[in-house]
């Protein structure tokens, strides 16, 4: 055969569809594969640094993560302490502040015994303060972890460590890393949103949902309850959908010819996150409107159209997962009981904070149940730090009302599906409920739990920035295996 012949078959042979089918066979099937874990498993946002995630079978496909924001008081709900009853009232012992740093407590404070009454829930038995009557019907449902503990005791620092695994700025945040890794599952929504309520957002800002050195395009979208959804996703007066396509193609071909004279990888997030707007335009408007669902599921969360509640975000939470959303992140401000006030008082104030999420919190687990998602998607509750067993006396002087300074020694946060073992509680605090003597677990420690239950392993899933590689664990971190289903 002459080598013209040779030629003009090798031609054919890669414009047939038997040879496409031949030789794209693996191919074909890593597509196949990663239309069914979202759109991006194979995609950029999983191989660019970390190989192909997940790493292994995952637990669970996406997560909810409940952030309560200035800390709740675990003695006041979850760590039940019948010793602080006895002890209410008398000096601390000078061994509890012996090399101790406090964020406001000096001098000697009071012991300060639970303000509220608690009860055994479930066939689990277990111990739930009676200002969660809702919570206390789905003891059974999840999993409580009593010895949490933390490196910071300000708001922000231990806020930044829980959500970005470092106390300072410039982290990505664990949704940003998760979407990263993993994608979404909707090409028309973003795989990170956050939904803030109380009032106001943490104390770490919008760093808490940061993307940190990562790509921008995975840092969390924050959703607005009242007015655009999300800020200047609606068109200005006088542009319509056509015109908004035709200008944004513009913008785009100008990005990708910056992009080919400097190769800036940023240029190629801002190209993608102009697409997700003009997508979000149709999507985000449909995603976030609760009148859409029956008036007793509106019901069973406590929720009312408009208002900027706890309550409508744990809906629209249950709303983003059900459409493909890899990562919802809410903030719920307002949970520093100092005692300098009826609002930061252990009585009133704890009260009234427990009555926004008590009822929602609790309808979430039970809807995500209900609709079969609940096994796939990981639902973590808690704050930043812990509260004391003694009194707070801001300066030496005792506070006018109850309350509790920052504790970083043991605090409590509750797990539910995501191949989570439900109707546990793992750890144990001392009778004071100061130190945590069995079965400790650090916020490295549940960060590598989350992604474990997600097919990643922390210790592998890394991105080099400054010459080394990072992770989010940093170089710490086990998985909590006694909480594993």
């Amino acid at each position: 055969m002459d080598a013209y012949n040779e030629a003009r078959i090798r031609q054919l042979e890669y414009t047939t569809r038997r040879h496409f089918l031949k030789k794209c066979s693996v191919g074909l099937g890593s597509i196949a594969f990663s239309s069914l874990w979202g759109t991006e498993v194979f995609g950029k946002s999983a191989t660019s640094q970390t190989g192909q995630l997940p790493h292994f079978i995952p637990k669970a496909k996406r997560v909810i993560y409940l952030h309560m924001a200035g800390a709740p008081s675990q003695l006041d709900l979850f760590d039940y302490k019948p010793t602080l009853h006895r002890l209410h009232d008398q000096d601390c012992p000078p061994s509890l502040l012996e090399g101790k740093r406090f964020a406001f407590i000096q001098g000697t404070p009071k012991m300060l015994g639970p303000q509220h009454a608690f009860r055994q829930y479930g066939q689990s038995g277990t111990w739930i303060s009676d200002v969660l009557p809702h919570f206390s019907s789905i003891a059974d449902e999840v999993a409580l972890i009593q010895t949490m503990h933390t490196d910071q005791f300000n708001h922000a620092p231990a806020q930044l460590l829980v959500q970005t695994g470092s106390p300072r700025i410039g982290r990505p945040s664990i949704g940003a890393w998760v979407t990263y890794g993993l994608g979404s599952e909707n090409e028309n929504l973003p795989g990170f949103m956050v939904l803030v309520s109380g009032g106001k957002t943490p104390s770490a800002g919008k760093s808490a949902w940061g993307s940190g050195f990562l790509p921008s395009e995975y840092q969390g979208v924050q959703c607005r309850n009242s007015g655009d959804p999300i800020l200047y996703v609606s068109n200005p007066d006088g542009i319509d959908r056509d015109i908004r396509r035709k200008s944004l193609d513009a913008i785009q071909a100008i990005n990708q010819q910056q992009y080919e004279l400097v190769n800036d990888p940023e240029i190629l997030s801002r190209i993608s996150q102009y697409e997700m707007a003009f997508k979000m335009q149709v999507s985000v408007p449909d995603a976030m409107d609760i009148t859409k669902e029956p008036a007793y599921i509106r019901e069973m969360y406590g929720a009312v159209p408009g208002e900027a509640s706890f309550a409508n975000n744990c809906l629209l939470a249950r709303r983003m997962v059900e459409k493909g959303v890899r990562f919802v992140q809410l903030y719920h401000w307002g949970w520093d009981m100092h005692g300098d006030s009826v609002a930061n008082s252990l009585n009133e104030g704890l009260s009234n904070k427990c009555r926004e999420v008590d009822q929602p919190m609790t309808a979430l687990v039970k809807d995500l149940k209900q609709r079969g998602l609940l096994d796939d998607t990981l639902i973590i509750w808690g704050g930043e730090f812990g509260r004391t067993p003694m009194r707070e006396n801001r300066g030496g002087i005792t506070m006018p009302y109850y309350g509790r300074d920052h504790h970083t020694e043991a605090f409590t946060i509750w797990m539910a599906g995501g191949g989570i073992k439900p109707g546990v509680t793992y750890g144990e605090t001392d009778e004071i409920g100061y130190y945590g003597i069995k079965d400790k677990v650090h916020i490295h420690d549940l960060q590598a739990t989350i992604l474990h239950q997600l097919g990643i392993d922390h210790e592998k899933f890394t991105y080099p920035f400054q010459g080394r590689d990072y992770r989010l664990t940093d170089l710490y971190g086990k998985v909590v295996n006694g909480i594993l289903a």
